[in-house]
């Protein structure tokens, strides 16, 4: 009597699946070294591979290693990130790369301990590093791989509560296989990404046979949403102080919205700009009555509606502060502006 052949088990699946239709070609696998798989997984956060490949591809070719983004200046770096949101991620790579440099020799440590102490790393991006650039059996939770456990075993509940958060990682553990774990985990993103999106394709799904969710027929109540909250909706005022070609710039402060990045000076709606410019800033300006329209910024927990202003700077002040700068539309710096700041300007050339 011919023997049976075993089932496959989940992850043996999985890497089944991966060696005929996973994502074997990313920019950050040719080579796969700690540097640019790091890079691309704080890219990652957030953010899809699409929008992510043309920005990681600029980073690497100015910034081809730890010691030079570490050396670089820190606007130069923001510039380059510039259009990809969520900022202390750039602030904390650049951070990152500098305690790299002064603490490890540049090289990322082997612990996952020690790398989630770093600035800037989690559990799950820790461990996305490690294994994927040196197949170490650690095992990861993104939100690609939540979106795939909660519906193969059904897991009720947003997965941003503690407890639901615990369960998946147990689940992700028990899963990870110990041998080609950074093939594993990378067919778990791409199964994620490509496959088990918010509307499935279950019948192109490699687990679809086990797939709790699938058996129940509603895949899309897992994982459990988070619970609606109205988008609050935010107004603010920018002022375009004009020097000839140039524009004044203002740092914006290291935490909070834009932190770090350079902007337009920023105060409430209808204020009287030239009281608030020779209090604020300490310089003299002479608004002017163009007209221009308000611009919506969509973030992820509200709504910004940015109006600006036109003034003309009539004072004789140098502004040597750090904090200021004057920019200068025809031959423009690299500098870290945000996106409807930099869309603003360029409007204006």
């Amino acid at each position: 009597m011919p023997a049976v052949a075993k089932p496959l088990t989940f992850a043996q699946t999985v890497l089944a699946w991966y060696d005929q239709y996973g994502r074997h070609d990313l920019p950050w696998q040719h080579p796969a070294s700690t540097y640019r798989v790091w890079i691309s997984e704080i890219m990652l956060q957030q953010t899809q591979v699409a929008t992510v490949i043309p920005y990681f591809e600029r980073f690497i070719a100015r910034f081809a290693d730890v010691q030079t983004l570490a050396q670089a200046h820190r606007d130069e770096v923001l510039a380059l990130w510039a259009g990809l949101g969520y900022y202390a991620r750039a602030r904390n790579l650049h951070q990152c790369a500098q305690v790299l440099c002064r603490d490890y020799g540049g090289e990322f440590p082997d612990s996952l301990e020690a790398v989630c102490a770093l600035p800037g790393i989690g559990r799950s991006t820790g461990a996305a590093i490690l294994s994927l650039s040196r197949n170490a059996p650690l095992a990861i939770l993104d939100g690609n791989v939540k979106r795939v456990l909660a519906r193969y075993h059904a897991v009720p509940g947003w997965p941003g509560q503690a407890a639901v958060t615990r369960q998946l990682w147990q689940l992700s553990e028990a899963h990870t296989p110990k041998q080609r774990t950074a093939h594993y985990n990378q067919a778990m993103m791409d199964l994620g990404a490509t496959l088990c999106r918010r509307q499935p394709e279950c019948p192109r799904c490699p687990l679809q046979s086990g797939c709790q969710a699938k058996q129940q027929g509603n895949p899309t109540d897992y994982p459990g949403r988070k619970p609606r909250q109205a988008k609050a909706k935010r107004q603010t005022q920018v002022i375009l102080i004009e020097q000839a070609q140039s524009v004044l710039l203002q740092r914006r402060p290291p935490s909070g919205i834009w932190g770090g990045l350079w902007s337009l000076p920023e105060c409430t709606p209808a204020t009287d700009t030239k009281a608030w410019a020779r209090e604020q800033l300490g310089i003299d300006i002479e608004p002017l009555d163009q007209a221009m329209p308000a611009i919506q910024h969509e973030f992820t927990h509200f709504t910004l509606t940015i109006h600006p202003v036109r003034a003309r700077y009539v004072g004789s002040e140098r502004l040597e502060d750090a904090q200021y700068q004057w920019y200068n539309r025809q031959t423009p710096q690299r500098l870290g502006l945000p996106a409807p700041i930099q869309k603003l300007l360029d409007q204006q050339e």
